[in-house]
């Protein structure tokens, strides 16, 4: 069995979309990213984060029944993070209220036991952080890391200096072209590969995702889903899947790879089916293996 361990935030977010709203739901992208990961076996996923005293105890209980290893999850005195968005659609998202809590002074300690996992996940946390747990970790098989268009905007240098030690950056397509200063993605991706990284995975949301190397390349289209109920998470399950699918198996080549891609596909599919976590905590097996075979049938010719 292999570790895999995530560092990023644990959250209650307040959406709307065209399809109705929820309040303090579960969230955070180390949540997505965990749970789409728990259904991929041989793997133990260790899961790092700080939630505050109000963080329910339901939400806990559930992540334990999932076999995810909460040692890494703190709770401290005060608030959980807690993220307010409206969706008009699918692809357009307004952000109403960013309350950082008690995840304004995360600092991610990975318990002892954690340090010399096989595979890290660096959720999209500051890059200062994410340099920090890079330097706590003795020698995991494969690094991914993500990021958001804040730290590009604001922590350009230490970002860098990540991409410099990470094996893999999955991140979406405009903040692939933020990074290479570049219009066109394949040449943004081409250019990401200088910067470090030995692949470069960029998620396009309705349009599927790419990846490339220094030799190959692949496309996946997203799974067509008729109603897109809410959107968020979607891009951490599909890290989620992708990543735990590689610890399952343990390597990372490029066939692995590309079945990896085709399980965050179709985790993410149904991510955005119902508000919060709660589509992917009602399937099964039976349903992930009937999504994958829908998707190979797909993209065969």
């Amino acid at each position: 069995m292999s570790d895999l361990v995530v560092v990023g935030s644990v959250a209650l977010d307040s959406v709307e979309t065209p399809y109705g709203k929820v309040e303090r739901a579960l969230g955070g992208s180390a949540t997505y990213f965990s749970v789409a990961a728990s259904f991929l076996p041989n793997v133990k996923v260790k899961l790092v984060a700080v939630v505050g005293e109000d963080f329910p105890r339901e939400h806990v209980e559930m992540l334990k029944s999932r076999g995810i290893d909460l040692e890494g999850l703190k709770v401290e005195k005060g608030k959980t993070f807690h993220w307010r968005g409206r969706y008009t659609d699918p692809n357009t998202v307004e952000t109403l209220a960013t309350e950082l809590n008690v995840y304004a002074g995360f600092k991610p300690e990975l318990p002892e036991s954690y340090r010399s996992t096989d595979y890290l996940f660096l959720g999209n946390i500051n890059p200062d952080l994410q340099l920090e747990v890079l330097n706590q970790v003795e020698s995991p098989k494969l690094v991914a890391c993500d990021t958001i268009k804040l730290w590009i905007d604001t922590m350009f240098d230490q970002l860098l200096e990540v991409l410099k030690r990470v094996d893999v950056v999955i991140i979406n397509d405009s903040e692939a072209k933020m990074i290479a200063r570049e219009g066109n993605l394949i040449k943004a991706a081409e250019k990401l590969l200088d910067l470090g990284p030995k692949r470069v995975v960029i998620k396009k949301g309705e349009h599927g995702a790419i990846s490339l190397t220094s030799d190959s390349f692949f496309a996946i289209p997203a799974y067509p889903v008729r109603d897109v109920v809410d959107p968020t998470g979607a891009g951490d399950t599909f890290a989620g899947g992708l990543m735990g699918y590689l610890a399952s198996v343990d390597r990372a080549d490029e066939e692995v790879f590309r079945m990896g891609m085709a399980y965050g596909t179709a985790l993410a599919s149904f991510d955005v089916e119902d508000f919060s976590l709660n589509r992917l905590l009602s399937i099964g097996e039976g349903d992930l293996r009937r999504r994958l075979e829908e998707l190979r049938e797909m993209t065969r010719f």
